[in-house]
């Protein structure tokens, strides 16, 4: 009905507009009589009546089109709907006979279903052993084969399992062989080269004197990011250079893990430097009194030959040496009586022992702050060892591990340093002493000589 009355609504406007039109034509052609006027308008009359019939024509023939497409469009609509209904019901009963099928396959399959469960775990151990294992760098893509086992939801065939048995016993066999390779390793500033590999087994591999490891994500042979410690590259060397016989050699048993964990110990430098700054202050107390002890033992050293000299020609005492001081002080006062002379004598020795006593007693000193200053940073250390736990907790032993070292460096330091200043001092103190024996012996000769002449 909405229909109708919409084409009404239009073919009254087209009429309206044609009337308008006839109005304005007539209005245009004006007419000179009544009759003129009269036949213009009945000439107009019929031509709107034709044009309005041709539009009716139009418009109706238009609806009925329209109509048609409606209805073809419901009946495809209707037979869209039926074919669903037809679908779902065809895949409700392949739901239903694949069910079927999936336990008629497994009734069928008895205790192979075992053996396919046995096939892929097998399977999938030898991959993730063989992708990880050195051999794989000599012979890469070694299990791409046994995907295929490891994925398969069937029987596995005959010839995949030999290919399993295959994998194995190739590994079994390398493990037991030093194979030298050519191949090319990718070094630690990203560039790539071409090298003869040393594999020693299933256990490490070596190139120019270096250990490397085969990184299995990436597939490349990599050189460790630090070398282990130089008598284990001494051993690879000397076993790289052999041609013939027996040579020994460091590996890993573990493939790599241990040396990977040993290359991630602090070096000589790293431990030094994890004193911190009492650290580096027991180094400078150290490194001055084995200066100061280097420098007495040779200012002493030179001081005993030249007395030695002296000893030799004691009747031309020399200034240039604390014995020709002394002596010369003896042929001052050859006049004088024994008690003053040997006053004289005393004095000459007093004047001489700051000079030859002179930094003995500094690295005494300094050997005995250096353990101090250690157990300071021991104490630096440990304060804080327990800020840390205050902060942290000790969830993390990490984040202690950095007071710890402090606090066990610092007092090997202290040790470390004490030790040789120690030593150095005995050293020099001793040689003082020597030339202070020389000189109170040769006073008291000087004293008895005197006297006996006095007498």
């Amino acid at each position: 009905m909405k229909h109708l009355l919409k084409s009404v609504l239009v073919a009254a406007t087209f009429t309206f507009a044609a009337g308008s039109s006839v109005a304005v034509y007539a209005q245009e052609q004006q007419a000179q009589s009544l009759d003129e006027l009269l036949e213009l308008v009945q000439q107009n009359r019929a031509a709107s009546q034709r044009i309005n019939a041709e539009r009716e024509a139009e418009f109706t023939s238009e609806r009925a089109d329209k109509q048609a497409l409606l209805n073809r469009a419901e009946r495809q609509l209707a037979d869209e709907k039926a074919r669903g209904e037809r679908l779902q019901a065809q895949f409700a009963e392949n739901e239903i006979s694949l069910a079927n099928k999936e336990t008629e396959l497994q009734n069928a399959l008895g205790t192979l279903g075992e053996i396919v469960g046995v096939a892929r775990g097998a399977a999938g151990d030898t991959i993730g052993r063989i992708a990880t294992s050195i051999v794989s760098a000599q012979y890469p893509g070694r299990e791409d084969v046994l995907e295929s086992i490891a994925e398969a939801s069937e029987v596995p065939r005959i010839q995949e399992l030999e290919e399993l048995w295959l994998a194995w016993l190739t590994e079994m066999k390398e493990s037991g062989k030093v194979v030298t390779f050519n191949s090319e390793v990718t070094l630690l500033d990203g560039s790539s080269e071409m090298r003869d590999v040393t594999r020693i087994g299933v256990f490490n591999l070596l190139s120019d004197g270096e250990y490397f490891v085969y990184n299995d994500t990436a597939e490349e042979i990599q050189p460790l990011g630090r070398q282990p410690e130089g008598y284990v590259l001494s051993a690879a060397e000397n076993f790289l250079s052999t041609d013939s016989g027996f040579a020994s050699v460091y590996i890993d048993p573990a493939r790599g893990q241990i040396l990977g964990l040993a290359t991630q110990k602090a070096t000589l430098s790293e431990r030094y430097h994890q004193g911190g700054t009492v650290g580096y202050v027991i180094t400078v107390v150290m490194i001055i009194g084995l200066l100061i002890a280097i420098f007495k033992i040779v200012s002493l050293s030179a001081q005993g030959a030249k007395i030695r000299a002296q000893l030799k020609n004691t009747g031309n005492p020399s200034e240039k040496n604390a014995l020709g001081r002394i002596l010369k002080v003896y042929q001052e006062n050859a006049n004088t009586d024994v008690e003053n002379l040997e006053l004289k004598l005393d004095e000459a020795i007093m004047r001489e022992t700051p000079t030859i006593e002179s930094g003995v007693n500094i690295i005494k000193i300094f050997a005995a702050i250096a353990p101090l200053l250690g157990l300071l940073g021991t104490v630096v250390g440990m304060i804080g060892t327990f800020q840390s736990i205050t902060l942290f907790g000790t969830g993390d032993p990490k984040i202690m591990a950095g007071d710890i070292s402090m606090a066990l460096v610092t007092t090997a330091m202290g040790l470390i340093a004490a030790i040789p200043l120690i030593l150095a001092h005995a050293l020099v103190h001793g040689r003082a002493k020597k030339i202070f024996h020389v000189l109170d012996e040769q006073a008291a000769g000087i004293v008895a000589q005197h006297a006996e002449k006095k007498g």
